[in-house]
């Protein structure tokens, strides 16, 4: 059964309680923002919860024996602890601290990330129930894996969406860009945790915009919260429209926070690629009404201070990126639309 009133902790920091469907802030200052903006610690909780549509995620909740499957139960199971954050809750009477909810082991990440009936059954029979993966959001099937005492997001991927998430990291990091760090695996992209185990906390822009993510509405907010990380959104956002990346969202961007002291610090390194470029096909050449760089020139209308933050791309960065993935693709193809989307731009 779900726990009905419990702390919230940061660490081994108590931020709020909730009792009785009330929130009660006792740090404001490391409270998660998703909780300044909406009062309902539930329904905070159940942002954090793996997508229950995923084919793998019905297998882990299976194996694990979990009685109850919504959202806020599974969250639960694990007193709400995620790998990015340093946030999690327990009952009002507990006397539980952050070392007892951090994980230690990726146990599970085969059956999260692969299914098959022999993970299942092998899954099945473990003892301890606590894993990252009830707590690992989005769509695709992935899993967390700790390998020499890191954390990397495997996320299963066919070549073309390899390609497209490979090859916008080293691209953004040959323009200077703030790039979380990619690997090619076998049929997967590798991602390494850019909060170091929660040394530092993500808060996914969804915590602070909801589901908003228009381009001057998230600029408008950043300047009021954090308007030091105001060049990488744009950059990220420049990234996305001549790349072809229309699956931005307010869950997979987001802040960096002090674990501390609750301070912003900055965007965090951009992340999640994978529905760029040639992961659906190779796309069209632009026309003047692509919507991606109407909304992007739109945003520079509005704040032409913005074009200072953007880097110069030319044909040479295409192919040295593209000549040093050693993948199978079109390549004068690819070259020619990200130029003539980049020429597209009102810089």
């Amino acid at each position: 059964m779900a726990i009905k009133d419990y702390l919230i902790m940061s660490g081994n920091h108590t931020v709020a309680k909730w009792e009785n469907g009330i929130l009660t802030v006792l740090n404001e200052s490391l409270l998660p923002l998703y909780l300044r903006r909406i009062s309902n610690a539930d329904l905070w909780l159940e942002t954090r919860a793996i997508d229950s549509h995923r084919t793998n995620s019905r297998l882990l909740k299976k194996a694990l024996r979990l009685k109850e499957k919504d959202n806020l139960s599974t969250v639960m199971h694990i007193n709400g602890a995620t790998i990015t954050d340093n946030y999690w809750i327990k009952p009002l009477d507990s006397g539980l601290c952050y070392d007892d909810v951090k994980f230690s082991d990726d146990y599970f990440s085969k059956l999260a990330l692969k299914g098959t009936y022999g993970n299942f059954n092998k899954a099945a029979r473990r003892g301890d129930t606590k894993t990252p993966e009830l707590t690992n959001v989005g769509s695709f099937e992935k899993c967390w894996k700790l390998k020499d005492g890191r954390w990397w997001l495997i996320k299963q991927a066919t070549h073309a969406e390899q390609f497209s998430e490979l090859f916008t990291c080293k691209f953004g990091e040959a323009l200077g860009m703030n790039m979380a760090v990619y690997e090619r695996g076998s049929n997967c992209t590798k991602s390494l945790d850019f909060t170091d185990s929660a040394s530092v906390n993500f808060e996914p822009a969804s915590a602070f915009m909801g589901d908003n993510e228009d381009y001057e509405d998230v600029a408008e907010k950043l300047e009021e919260i954090c308007p030091q990380a105001i060049p990488d959104y744009v950059r990220m956002i420049f990234l996305d429209t001549i790349l072809v990346n229309p699956d931005r969202h307010t869950v997979n961007f987001g802040l960096l926070r002090d674990v501390e002291t609750g301070e912003l610090l900055g965007l965090a390194p951009i992340f999640d690629h994978n529905m760029s470029l040639i992961s659906m096909g190779y796309p069209n050449l632009p026309k003047k009404s692509d919507v991606l760089i109407g909304c992007f020139n739109a945003l520079l209308s509005d704040r032409p201070e913005y074009r200072k933050f953007l880097p110069k791309v030319n044909e040479e960065i295409i192919r040295s990126t593209l000549d040093g993935l050693h993948m199978r693709v079109r390549k004068k193809y690819i070259t020619e639309l990200i130029m003539s989307r980049y020429k597209m731009i009102d810089i």
